[in-house]
């Protein structure tokens, strides 16, 4: 591996048991094998269902993978997510790996700011230095001042998905996980995540990313992989 790679995936397998039906065993990925390095933005292809999601998850510690290796650089030593602690997973979470979906979880009566400048906190992040970075978000991602004291709930919908994706950005995490970020935004707020995604590579993040947008996955993306060539 060079100097410049944050994610490595290995042979990487995954299957489920589906216990309503006799335990039987549903494969679905098999050899998952690939690399990311510090600023660019690899793309997920392939139609739904194909399991583009779950390396996602995978990666992120969420799914235990039935073999292989995923290596995720933490400083200078490399942390193996398959046979890492749970201890050790959320560490990563805290120092490396960040996720953004396109589920929106608040808190009730939180505003905008406090709720984003928490998800900095739970990273491990001061609590002015959370607030200063949840402010520069909001901004980058067009989300009126005016708003930030409001709880996220009465926004429109694409407010609260900018809001989503605040939350997952804040702490700046080296290793970004993008589940379909942009999906429900219009036009001029997607090109807002989307500036926002290409600063964060300029930063020199390293990006793995589900984008349904075409026009999203030429701005963002540097290289795509085919998630049906590990279909099991």
């Amino acid at each position: 591996m060079t100097d410049t790679t944050l994610l490595e995936l290995t042979g990487v397998s995954k299957g489920f048991v589906m216990h309503l039906r006799g335990g039987a065993s549903l494969p679905v990925l098999r050899e998952v094998s690939f690399r990311v390095h510090a600023g660019e933005c690899v793309v997920l292809n392939g139609p739904s269902g194909i399991g583009k999601s779950c390396i996602l998850k995978m990666i992120f510690g969420n799914y235990r993978a039935d073999c292989g290796r995923i290596l995720v650089r933490q400083g200078r030593r490399w942390r193996d997510v398959v046979t890492a602690s749970p201890r050790e997973v959320l560490h990563l979470r805290q120092d490396v790996v960040g996720y953004v979906s396109q589920f929106l979880r608040t808190i009730p009566r939180v505003g905008a700011l406090d709720l984003v400048a928490q998800s900095a906190r739970d990273n491990g992040i001061e609590a002015e230095v959370a607030r200063e970075r949840a402010a520069d978000v909001l901004a980058r991602l067009a989300i009126p001042e005016r708003l930030w004291p409001l709880p996220p709930a009465t926004f429109s919908g694409g407010e609260q998905q900018r809001i989503n994706i605040a939350r997952g950005l804040v702490a700046r995490h080296p290793l970004l996980l993008l589940d379909e970020p942009t999906a429900s935004l219009d036009e001029r707020n997607r090109a807002a995540v989307v500036e926002f995604l290409r600063h964060r590579k300029r930063s020199g993040a390293a990006l793995v990313g589900i984008f349904h947008d075409e026009e999203v996955k030429r701005q963002v993306g540097d290289r795509s992989i085919e998630v049906s060539r590990f279909r099991a």
